[in-house]
């Protein structure tokens, strides 16, 4: 199985999420970027979305009306995975699947420990995951990453980048792609300027079958030897990414 996409399911997400921010006081000044994920949750049916924002800012409340309505549209569930600031005990499941949080700061060094198991806890009652939106600026957002469990069609990750200019912050995006969970591949990768510091979008699969080579900025041989499928290209001048394959 795989993702197949739906034009006409998208469009409809895209409205409702236009709708569903178009009153919004605190919109932030891209709303674009909330309705293209409404549109990517409609057109991929994602019956889970998983919102892993950064705080409970202007910007993420946003994205979180439009996942939601999103997920409304397609009879899927929406899940938001607030910052835990304190956590000494895992949360419940109602507290880890809430459609709407208060969000938190930054946390102490000494909480670090349980927050991440906070996390994963949290994670692992969220299977089959269809998109995941991470915010790139979480102290977790590693073990958010690790820890998504993807359906059998797997799934889409969209990791977003907050400030610091799009074409700076697309030279140096950390490595996501090693920081999938075992058993994972991806298949697909793009780098879009929309939003404060863009986005990227990397498509997940399943099981064996092609990958992406999983390098920053330069392509590697795979340790087996030989030439890999898949060059990977950055123009750090316009922050554009460039995928090749060989023939």
């Amino acid at each position: 199985m795989k993702l197949v996409w739906c034009p006409d399911t998208a469009s409809k997400a895209y409205i409702d999420g236009v709708r569903a921010i178009a009153n919004v006081d605190s919109a932030d000044a891209s709303p674009e970027l909330a309705e293209l994920l409404a549109a990517m949750a409609g057109g991929w049916n994602a019956r889970l979305i998983v919102d892993a924002p950064d705080s409970a800012s202007s910007t993420s409340t946003t994205t979180s009306l439009a996942l939601a309505a999103a997920a409304r549209r397609t009879g899927g569930r929406y899940a938001r995975l607030d910052v835990v600031d304190d956590a000494p005990a895992p949360p419940t499941e109602d507290e880890a699947t809430t459609n709407s949080g208060s969000g938190s700061g930054s946390g102490s060094s000494s909480s670090s420990f349980s927050a991440a198991a906070a996390t994963e806890a949290a994670m692992a009652r969220l299977e089959g995951v269809d998109l995941l939106v991470l915010d790139a600026r979480r102290r977790d957002a590693a073990v958010v990453l690790r820890a998504a469990r993807p359906g059998p069609r797997g799934m889409v990750v969209v990791v977003r980048h907050g400030g610091g200019g799009v074409r700076r912050r697309a030279a140096a995006a950390p490595p996501w792609w090693g920081m999938l969970a075992a058993g994972t591949r991806v298949v697909r990768a793009a780098y879009l300027p929309i939003g404060a510091g863009g986005v990227e979008v990397l498509h997940v699969g399943v099981g064996k079958g092609p990958s992406l080579l999983p390098t920053t900025q330069h392509s590697r041989r795979p340790s087996g030897g030989g030439r890999g499928r898949w060059i990977r290209h950055v123009n750090h001048r316009t922050g554009e990414e460039h995928v090749f394959r060989r023939q």
